[in-house]
């Protein structure tokens, strides 16, 4: 096992990288427990706190740019061929926790606002099985999050939840499956109670006007759309095999176009030459 406390450009003869321009040296510990893993952390990256885990072979983990506010808290797992993949301008007010295993990966995309409280688990760290058949019950699955995505304090993504852009998820929801774009979503499991909505970062008491009446109030961003419900999208979720109901998580189909981007995303990861080389 190999402990780094230090992040700066790094590689061992069991084909672990470390790929960064700057140097990281407070509240940082990275893990090594197996062979050629990869942590990308992208010139600009703003860090307040960091503990990624490479537990197996094959991990990647990239960390994107910040070019405001403090910088991310985040504490992370990465299991055999899995990928966590944060974009740029992605915040968060607390530690958030981030786990992948058994070739998943939790892709969040830029822009993305992340509270206080906050798990993204692509597996659930123990394997469940069926008594009578032995089947496993709970495989790890994919998490997907879009562009400009607000994740409010304890809301929770599991494996196989996909967020469209522009979506709010409210206080303590759990999302195990697809948000359409521009949309809030609340319960457990997480269900959308309102469409058509736009969301923007200026805080209510620390930006003014402090009286944010309606949109003239705020800058517009360019995710202000109306929510496609996905009802002849490509993103929208198969039945399980098991013919489970609705509650149980789902099988998403594979040629979702944010799946496509995110696969081509961890894929360019992969091939990219560290710095020194």
């Amino acid at each position: 096992m190999i402990i780094l406390t230090k992040v700066s450009p790094y590689n061992d003869e069991l084909g672990n990288v470390v790929d960064c321009s700057d140097e990281y040296s407070k509240n940082v510990k990275i893990v090594f427990r197996g062979k050629n893993n990869r942590l990308v952390i992208e010139k600009g990256a703003r860090i307040d706190s960091v503990s990624v885990a490479f537990d197996c072979d094959n991990g990647v983990c990239k960390i994107g740019a910040k070019d405001f506010g403090p910088g991310v808290k985040l504490k992370i797992r990465v299991g055999q061929d899995s990928s966590v993949i944060l974009g740029d301008n992605v915040s968060t007010t607390g530690q958030c926790l981030m786990t992948a295993a058994e070739g998943s990966k939790v892709v969040v995309g830029s822009d993305v606002m992340i509270a206080s409280g906050n798990y993204l688990r692509a597996d659930d760290g123990h394997p469940i099985f069926d008594v009578s058949s032995g089947r496993r019950m709970n495989p790890s699955a994919d998490i997907i999050i879009g562009d400009h995505v607000w994740l409010a304090t304890k809301a929770v993504v599991l494996g196989g939840a996909v967020i469209n852009e522009g979506s709010v998820v409210g206080f303590g929801s759990i999302v195990t499956s697809r948000i359409p774009n521009n949309c809030i979503a609340v319960g457990s499991p997480a269900k959308v109670v309102r469409k058509n909505i736009a969301w923007e970062r200026p805080n209510l008491t620390k930006s003014k006007p402090y009286y944010k009446t309606d949109a003239s109030t705020v800058k517009k961003s360019k995710f202000w759309n109306l929510t496609d419900d996905g009802s002849s999208s490509s993103e929208s979720t198969a039945k399980s095999n098991s013919g489970a109901k609705s509650s149980a998580r789902p099988v998403i189909v594979r040629h979702s176009p944010l799946r496509k981007r995110a696969g081509r995303l961890v894929r360019a990861i992969q091939r990219r030459i560290p710095k020194g080389k």
